[in-house]
């Protein structure tokens, strides 16, 4: 005796109901991907980071090395008036080694990880290259913040230990400017959409954010009012560069599809807490300041200066998340991953380009 099976009838083409969280439900469902996705489940996994660990050494790592950087052109410049910065910023050069690593290291629960990125060295790989990065800006920050906090406590050999920061903070200011933003690069070369949309203007962004952060820690510190001054300005025109950066990311990521992954609570926090607190509120502040008088502006300045730095933090945390949102959602990742979106005129070379050169350096090597 012989039964027909019938075939289930839900295929690729149907959405089946899957379980989401209360925000997910939340969301407005503005789908830009009309085609057919695998029962409404997502492609990609989401990056396995805590948002907030890992933000927290990015943002260390930015403002760590784009201190040294600001603070070795101030001693370039004005040696004697920036005599203050360049020892502030000397010690702040230890937070990315001091806080940052441990952060990154706990961050991979498997510490022989970083043990293991150190065995080897890959200038294809922005992984390696930032290791490697970091170990290079580790050794030269370490001996110039040592120098510095010598000759304090030992002021016979300050003559020395001043020669010997003075050398060791240029090649620690290369390899910070490159701390500032190889984060974004590492971020941008995974398959993750909202990091891959923009590969060229997510670094800009980092290091714009990083030097505003640096500068206006500098300015909270420093109590010379022509020096705070000029490092406030600094960090204006670094927190405007970070603006416009973020608006062309605006268009970036409204062509590429992706956009609609900002509608989440990482979307939340980088609408109030990077763009409002971060960049919209300080740059008005410092506007504001130059019409009031001197105390007023110096309060205006330190609100301004909080404001930068807790944006600069928040950018990072709120990357991360918005970039894991996007991967969660297969009506972005689907959409993404159509090859118009990253053609060689825009953004980066086309996916067929991208795989092409990638084979040739694998065969290469």
């Amino acid at each position: 005796m012989s039964s027909t099976y019938k075939a289930p009838e839900l295929g690729p083409e149907d959405k089946a109901e899957i379980p989401v969280d209360s925000s997910e439900r939340a969301m407005p469902q503005r789908p830009r991907w009309s085609g057919p996705t695998y029962y409404g489940r997502s492609q990609l996994k989401a990056s396995p980071f805590n948002e907030w660990v890992v933000g927290a050494y990015i943002f260390l790592a930015g403002l760590s090395g784009a201190g040294m950087v600001v603070s070795t052109i101030a001693d370039t410049l004005r040696p004697d008036s920036a005599r203050i910065t360049v020892r502030n910023a000397r010690y702040m050069s230890l937070l990315a080694p001091v806080l940052g690593s441990p952060l990154l290291i706990w961050d991979l629960h498997t510490p022989q990880r970083f043990y293991n990125m150190l065995r080897i060295a890959k200038h294809t790989s922005p992984m390696s290259i930032g290791t490697w990065i970091l170990m290079s800006f580790t050794g030269f920050a370490g001996v110039s913040a040592g120098a510095e906090m010598v000759s304090a406590l030992l002021p016979g050999t300050r003559p020395w230990m001043n020669t010997a920061a003075r050398i060791a903070q240029v090649p620690a200011a290369l390899t910070g400017a490159g701390l500032g933003s190889y984060t974004a690069t590492l971020l941008s070369a995974t398959s993750t959409p909202f990091w891959a949309a923009a590969p060229r203007t997510l670094p800009v962004r980092f290091a714009a954010s990083s030097i505003a952060a640096a500068a206006s820690a500098l300015a909270l510190l420093e109590p010379e009012t022509g020096m705070r001054r000029r490092l406030e300005g600094v960090a204006a025109v670094a927190l405007a560069t970070e603006f416009v950066a973020g608006l062309v990311a605006d268009r970036t990521y409204e062509k590429a599809g992706v956009a609609d992954a900002r509608l989440s609570r990482y979307g939340r926090v980088e609408k109030i807490g990077v763009t409002g607190f971060g960049l919209v509120m300080p740059l008005g502040l410092q506007l504001v300041g130059l019409f009031t008088d001197r105390r007023t502006t110096r309060q205006l300045g330190a609100i301004a200066s909080i404001g930068a730095i807790t944006g600069s933090a928040l950018l990072r945390v709120a990357t991360i998340g918005i970039g894991d949102e996007s991967a969660r959602r297969p009506e972005i990742s689907f959409r993404f991953s159509q090859p118009e979106n990253l053609s060689a005129k825009d953004e980066g070379w086309s996916i067929r380009e991208k795989m092409r050169r990638l084979m040739y350096a694998k065969n290469k090597r």
